[in-house]
């Protein structure tokens, strides 16, 4: 076990719209494909309670999920468009957080610095 690793976690919630649920739900599928082959990717998901959807989703760096971001940025907008992000959250080492607070300034994002822990 080493260090704290440069990783960084997202997770938005989303609360999807009255009958919009299958919708989204082939979106997720949609996003899943979309990053399939990003580089910087640990693990990406989705899981589901009722009507509020949660992506677990973890990048090498800052920069590769700015990467991602950009990427699913059209699947964003449509998921947008049958769901509210009612939560983000994003988690990392102080240094790679630095990297994203200015791009990601607009998002209502709740930031959560690592303070300790293992890296396998």
């Amino acid at each position: 076990m080493s260090e704290l690793s440069s990783a960084v976690s997202l997770h938005p919630y989303f609360k999807v719209q009255t009958g919009k649920l299958e919708a989204f739900i082939a979106e997720m599928s949609a996003f899943v494909e979309k990053t399939r082959n990003e580089a910087g990717v640990l693990y990406y998901d989705f899981t589901l309670n009722g009507d509020v959807v949660h992506c677990r989703e973890a990048y090498k760096t800052g920069e590769a999920a700015l990467a991602h971001l950009e990427n699913v940025g059209e699947n964003l907008g449509r998921a947008l468009g049958m769901a509210e992000l009612i939560r983000l959250e994003i988690h990392g080492p102080a240094a790679e957080l630095d990297k994203m607070r200015t791009p990601l300034a607009a998002l209502d994002a709740d930031w959560f610095i690592h303070q300790t822990g293992l890296n396998a």
